[in-house]
């Protein structure tokens, strides 16, 4: 998850944290199915205690247990506060206007959807279909299709043009390989938050701001911009000691930054996770659009597979590349778990079914019927998903991010989406109607 905010005197504008991802001209066949998403195995060599030589007078010491490796704990599932502002609009719509409702394979959602309500029942119109959810007796696709029918009822989303199309982008969860020690090919370090990062929460200062906050530092008595990407890899940054991890390739941890979320398989086996904790405040700028304009890479190569190959083609001129790209993203440990990474409302997000949305159109946490095509294909992709995170990338009504799920397929399916797509937004029957 990563929130980029507006900026407002003493901050750059929230940023875009995106890549350039373009479609070749022969595209594949889609799969039949969204990719798995297998948990990486850790291997752990068991502890046999020696036996000792002879029989000792004294009780043995029992040894002295591991200490827990520090992880910040997630927060409860919650809705954040809507924001003040609202763009688009949202119009009734009938079911039979969804293409392919009837077709789309509903026990696949309903485990997201019953992650939703964690949150979403904290709220009045919900507590009605989030208990008759936990209420239902029959799981299969006919009767939940009957469910949601029954409790939800459907609303087009528009644009501020009144355009009901917009673009669909993917993500997914990284595998890079780190050591919790700087040494040999392992030099790129992930920094935690440092302690000198300022968050101004607008609000609290001028209520017509509500929702908006900036990010900066404090030097003398002013509040000033925080230092930038080329800054913190220069070391003006106040983030020595800050380090979670290191990793041996700065491209894919750039992408990290894009992900906001992933896994770092140690040298010893073990794996991390990670997640977003907060950024730098300033705007993003797209490298894939850099090496366009530069004439390093054509349109069809600029996906984030034709990126990453050019970098390690290029080591002298990466750095300077990725330090035009002001914006910086700072990490978290976080538990390790069997399902997704944690999204914007604080459940995990599901490969297939979950989607980031910009939440001044779509109301965090609800169900969104996505109409739009395979990646780099033709071939409908029509599916109920929930609107389970956020991104600083994700900026319209229309617009939504596709979370592929964890691994190598996951980072090709993400890495060459950019269809587009229209989106219904499910609310429940008794919920008052839209004002927009």
């Amino acid at each position: 998850m990563k929130f980029i905010c507006k900026a407002v005197s003493v901050c750059a504008t929230a940023a875009l944290i995106a890549s350039c991802t373009v479609a070749p001209t022969r595209p594949p066949a889609p799969p039949a199915a969204p990719p798995p998403y297998p948990e990486p195995e850790t291997e752990v060599e068991p502890v046999v205690p020696a036996e000792p030589a002879a029989p000792i007078s004294v009780p043995a010491v029992p040894p002295t247990p591991p200490v827990a490796e520090p992880v910040e704990p997630l927060p409860p599932p919650a809705i954040p506060p809507a924001p003040s502002e609202r763009i688009g609009s949202l119009s009734p719509a009938e079911w039979n206007a969804l293409p392919g409702w009837r077709d789309d394979d509903m026990q696949g959602v309903w485990s997201a959807f019953l992650l939703s309500c964690k949150a979403l029942r904290a709220r009045a119109e919900w507590q009605q279909p989030c208990w008759a959810a936990t209420e239902l007796t029959k799981h299969d696709t006919q009767s939940l299709r009957r469910f949601f029918e029954a409790q939800l009822r459907p609303y087009r989303v528009r644009n501020d043009n009144g355009s009901d199309t917009g673009m669909v982008t993917g993500y997914y969860e990284p595998l890079l390989r780190g050591s919790r020690q700087r040494d040999g090919e392992f030099q790129y370090p992930m920094y935690g938050v440092p302690d000198d990062l300022l968050v101004v929460e607008l609000g609290d200062l001028f209520p017509e701001l509500q929702g908006k906050r900036v990010r900066g530092r404090i030097e003398g008595r002013r509040v000033v911009p925080y230092y930038t990407r080329e800054d913190i890899d220069a070391g003006e940054a106040a983030v020595h000691g800050r380090e979670l991890l290191w990793v041996d390739d700065p491209v894919e941890l750039f992408f990290l930054h894009i992900q906001g979320s992933g896994r770092i398989r140690l040298e010893n086996g073990e794996t991390v996770r990670v997640g977003y904790a907060d950024h730098n405040g300033h705007p993003y700028r797209s490298i894939g659009r850099l090496l366009i304009e530069r004439g390093e890479l054509t349109m069809d190569q600029a996906s984030m597979q034709g990126i990453k190959a050019w970098g390690r083609e290029n080591p002298e001129k990466l750095p300077q590349l990725l330090a035009e790209n002001p914006a910086y993203v700072f990490f978290r440990k976080l538990p390790d778990s069997k399902g997704g990474p944690i999204g914007a409302l604080g459940v995990p997000v599901t490969p297939g079914r979950s989607i980031a949305v910009d939440p001044r159109a779509v109301p965090l946490g609800a169900p969104v019927y996505l109409s739009t095509t395979w990646p780099l294909s033709t071939m409908p992709l029509n599916r109920l998903m929930l609107a389970q995170d956020t991104g600083s990338a994700i900026k319209g009504a229309v617009r939504a991010d596709f979370f592929w799920g964890f691994g190598e397929e996951a980072a090709r399916q993400a890495g060459r989406m950019r269809q587009t797509g229209r989106m219904w937004v499910l609310l429940p029957k008794d919920a008052p109607a839209p004002s927009r």
